[in-house]
């Protein structure tokens, strides 16, 4: 049953996220990350965190766009799984984060961006490989199963990992820039303010470079060492950087009881070298955990382990407190539920732990059995290649033994020849002498003799030689037998050797196979008597089931009466306004029709309610029914109120009787609630209900502009026309009396007189500016519209706004003429300079009250307002200027008629004396009337305009 995350808890979150990222230059706290990091898990997701941190200003503080960083990169590594997921569509929030302070000349604007760009890098990464966990945390096995056993897909991943790693290093250079040389600073708050996000960049960063390491041995292991020289080359840089990180890392005391860094090899992995892979050992980085107690208190206060609880906790304010057996209740299924969840996390816990250990001794003991089972064929063709050498020795040695044989014959029947041909000579040797005796006879057959002899003699030494070669051919065959038989016997011992190993090798794995076994049957012993536990636990959950059914039937039964008493007492809420709206006491009381308009709107969007989720949820369905109670009965009243207003009492007396009707309306769509049956015929009905009320109270707003109503746009246009024309008018006057001033007077008359026109024709100049960039503005007005078809409809949809903008440009041309018969008087010497000061500052009260009434429709961000407000401004100096200059004329003049008393007698100054006092008393009197007679006057112009504004 999905978990309702109700307003207390989102409080919470967003206080936590707030307190986290702040604009403070300290280190983000733990305790309000792992609060971030626990509210993904209760909202099964990132949008919560996005839709909270999205609203603080990153995009106004550096520190808390740093901090926004940093949180967000441990949500991405700690939270929800879905975190990865979610945060997807908010890259392009990151990335205008990042371009924009990346303007910011000083440290933070670069780190804020390579920040951003590897928080980019991350999600590209896990949206590319999204079997990869946010904390990148993969076993060997996982590893091989997420690259397919493909090597291609191994090569992709590494130059992911590479560009990964780039980000950290680029970050991690930046951060450490941003410091000084010495690196004292890290232990101050704005130095470990930077140095902070650099743990989780360095718990990356290990993973990252253990699996860059297993990669690219698989790849040298599949390909050529040519094409990948640039990931060597590649790698053995990052190496480099890293390492150099790691030193500077670990060198500062900030780090010592936050992280623990495991140094890199004094030399880089030789990848052209498979057996240094068993020489690697994977390092992993060692993040000491916080007290537990606080873990749980801030998890405590953020997850609540009940579904029904949130749903009662969020509508408390609309129901009684629960008794005594209903807390007590609470409190037990609160107290089994923890109970269920502890035996089955235990229970899952130690199937996992048992299953594990069956596992490794299963995969232990098939590995034993195929290694003895390759010693064995092994030792087999060690056998037979051992039998097949002796064989061959053997035979080697016959063969020799044959052609040994052979050639003894040869030489003995050459040597029978030889004997044979020597025993032959000597016997003709013998014959010698009787043959000379014959010699004359047998010359011929001496010579015959002789021939035959050399013959002879030349195949006897051709015998010799080749005896002599047979004799060198049977000594380098017998030497080459020698060193046959000696390597046969070295290979011999070679082989008794191993053989010996083998056995020594095969009694091992027998024995190890015999401690298998027995281990085994012990395992086995413990997993029944983990299968009884397990059959025990089973029971234990069956009855805890049993138990939370029933708690969860009560609460069914209570969520049922709060929504019925909940309902109800909407119910008498709607009954008590019907019942108000008879009431005499509210005769008194009005609301103008605009005002009802509005509200009618708002109680709109509450009647457009989903019907789909009215009778499925819960809780949607009680805040709709108390949203539109509450809208419809203040509608009601404010309903009667609007229809005092009405010139026609019947037409009011009607209003009142449909705001009755609508209330009556809303009763029966209640009713449906509470009965559960269609309310779409009844919704669509209270929205023409609340309609037709609307449209009544605009026919009052007719009713109470009378014949005026079309005629504003007429009477607005002839008004500024009119202000135009007295200005234009004014300022030529003005003009025309400067230059009489100049040809008629002289002195210290024509200086004042010069001043005083100067500074009213400037006033005069001012007042233009302002009324013509006041129309700029009004047709900016119109021309947006605010919804209507025409400048008629407009002034007539806001008659108000209108009658007093129409006041003020009556103002203004009565202030302007005020201004010039003032300047006359002043000029011709029959009026007072103080009649200039009061001109000028009615003047600027009236231009005052025209630039509010343009500012009130106007748009904020215009700028036909902008140069409006600056030419009120400018009204204001020029109104400044006129008082200043009449104060110095008056001084002036003060001056020159200084009043000399060098000549009066003692009895002449004293009557002078008197008389002055009298004459200040006169004056006195004279003020006190003529303020008197200003308050009158005020207070009349106030009723006047109250009964216009009406």
């Amino acid at each position: 049953m999905a978990k309702l995350y109700s307003e207390r808890d989102l409080d919470k979150y967003t206080q936590a996220l707030s307190k986290a990222i702040n604009s403070q230059e300290t280190p983000v706290k733990q305790k309000h990350v792992r609060s971030a990091i626990i509210g993904t898990f209760h909202t099964q997701g990132a949008t919560t965190f996005w839709a909270i941190a999205l609203r603080l200003p990153a995009m106004d503080d550096r520190i808390v766009a740093w901090k926004f960083c940093h949180v967000v990169h441990k949500i991405l590594r700690e939270g929800h799984p879905l975190c990865l997921v979610h945060s997807q569509r908010h890259i392009k929030d990151l990335d205008e984060i990042g371009k924009l302070w990346v303007h910011l000349k000083d440290g933070y604007g670069k780190m804020i961006r390579l920040y951003t760009s590897l928080l980019i890098t991350k999600l590209d990464f896990h949206r590319k490989n999204p079997r990869f966990p946010g904390h990148l945390g993969v076993t060997p096995d996982e590893l091989d199963s997420i690259g397919g056993n493909d090597i291609n897909n191994f090569f992709q991943m590494s130059v992911e990992m590479f560009d990964y790693l780039d980000n950290i290093i680029d970050l991690q250079e930046a951060v450490f820039g941003s410091l000084d040389m010495a690196r004292s600073n890290s232990m101050t708050s704005a130095g470990q303010c930077r140095l902070a996000p650099l743990i989780p960049c360095i718990q990356d960063a290990s993973k990252l470079y253990d699996y860059c390491v297993k990669i690219l041995f698989k790849l040298h292991f599949s390909l050529p060492p040519d094409i990948l020289a640039g990931h060597r080359q590649r790698f053995l840089k990052q190496f480099r950087l890293l390492k150099q990180f790691y030193q500077n890392t670990s060198n500062l005391q900030y780090f010592k009881d936050l992280i623990a860094i495991p140094p890199l090899p004094e030399n880089p992995p030789n990848f052209l070298i498979q057996s240094d892979l068993r020489m690697y050992v994977t390092q992993e980085v060692v993040v000491p955990q916080e007290p537990e107690e606080e873990h749980h208190q801030t998890e405590g206060s953020l997850i609540d382990t009940s579904d029904h609880m949130d749903l009662v906790d969020s509508h408390s304010s609309n129901s009684t407190s629960p008794g005594p057996a209903h807390q007590e209740l609470i409190a037990e299924r609160d107290f089994l539920r923890n109970q269920y969840d502890k035996l089955s996390a235990d229970f899952s816990a130690l199937l996992l732990k048992n299953q594990k250990t069956v596992d490794d001794f299963h995969n232990k003991i098939t590995a034993l059995e195929t290694d003895l089972v390759t010693k064995e064929s092994e030792l087999v063709q060690e056998r037979q290649v051992k039998e097949e050498l002796m064989n061959q020795a053997f035979a080697v040695a016959q063969s020799q033994d044959s052609e040994q044989k052979v050639k003894d014959e040869k030489f003995n029947k050459l040597k029978d020849v030889y004997v044979k041909l020597r025993n032959d000579h000597i016997q003709k040797l013998r014959e010698k002498a009787d043959i000379e005796k014959k010699l004359s006879q047998t010359a011929k057959t001496l010579e015959n003799y002789e021939q035959t002899k050399n013959e002879l003699e030349a195949t006897v030494l051709n015998l010799r030689a080749e005896v002599s070669k047979v004799e060198d051919r049977f000594q380098q065959s017998a030497t080459s037998q020698d060193e046959e038989l000696q390597n046969l016997k070295r290979d011999k011992e070679l082989f008794n050797m191993e053989t010996e190993i083998l056995k020594k090798t095969i009694d091992d794995v027998c024995r190890d196979r015999d401690n298998l076994d027995m281990q085994i049957k012990s395992a086995q012993t413990k997993i029944d008597r983990l299968e009884a536990e397990i059959q025990e636990i089973s029971t234990q959950k069956s009855q805890l089931e049993r138990q939370i059914d029933q708690v969860r039937s009560g609460f069914q039964d209570d969520i049922k009466d709060i929504i019925l008493k909940a309902i109800e007492s909407s119910e008498n809420m709607l009954r008590g306004a019907i019942h108000e709206v008879d009431n005499p006491a509210l005769t008194a009381l009005i609301c103008s029709p605009d005002y009802l308009n509005d509200l009618s709107k708002s109680c709109l969007g509450v009647l457009n309610y989903d019907t789909d989720r009215i009778f499925s949820e819960n809780s949607y369905m009680l805040v709709t029914a108390n949203e539109i109670s509450h809208r419809i009965v203040v509608f009601i009243l404010q309903g009667r109120a609007t229809a005092n207003k009405s010139p026609d009492i019947s037409f009011g007396e009607k209003i009142a009787q449909e705001c009755k009707n609508l209330g009556e309306i809303v009763l029966q769509l209640l009713q449906n609630f509470k009965e559960k049956t269609d309310t779409k015929p009844l919704q669509t009905k209270t929205i023409q209900k609340l309609q037709e009320v609307a449209t009544l109270a605009d026919d009052i707003n007719i009713s109470l502009m009378g014949q005026n109503a079309g005629n504003l746009a007429d009477m607005l246009e002839s008004e500024m026309s009119e202000m135009d024309k007295v200005i234009e008018e004014t300022a030529k006057r003005m003009q025309e009396m400067l230059t009489n001033s100049r040809s008629r007077d002289s002195g210290i008359k024509l200086e004042v007189n010069s001043k005083i026109l100067d500074s009213c024709t400037n006033l005069m100049q001012a007042i233009r500016i302002l009324v013509a960039k006041s129309k700029l503005l009004q047709a900016e007005i119109i021309a947006q519209g605010k919804g209507t078809a025409s400048a008629k409809e407009f002034y007539k949809r806001n008659h108000q706004w209108t009658d007093g903008f129409i006041s003020a440009a009556k103002a203004v041309a009565v202030a302007a003429k005020f201004l010039l018969t003032a300047a006359d008087k002043v000029v011709s010497s029959n009026g007072k300079l103080e009649q200039l000061i009061v001109a000028a500052q009615e003047i600027a009260a009236s231009t005052a009250q025209l630039v509010v009434a343009s500012r009130v429709k106007a748009d904020r961000n215009s700028g036909n307002l902008q140069q409006l407000t600056q030419a009120s401004k400018g009204v204001t100096r020029a109104t400044g200027t006129v008082v200043g200059t009449v104060k110095d004329c008056s001084q002036l003049i003060d001056e020159a008629e200084e009043f000399d008393a060098t000549n009066l007698t003692l009895h002449q100054a004293k009557r002078l004396e008197m008389e002055s006092q009298v004459r200040v008393l006169e004056l006195e009197k004279e003020l006190e009337q003529e303020r008197h007679r200003l308050m009158a006057l005020r207070k009349h112009h106030y009723s006047l305009e109250g009964e216009n504004g009406d």
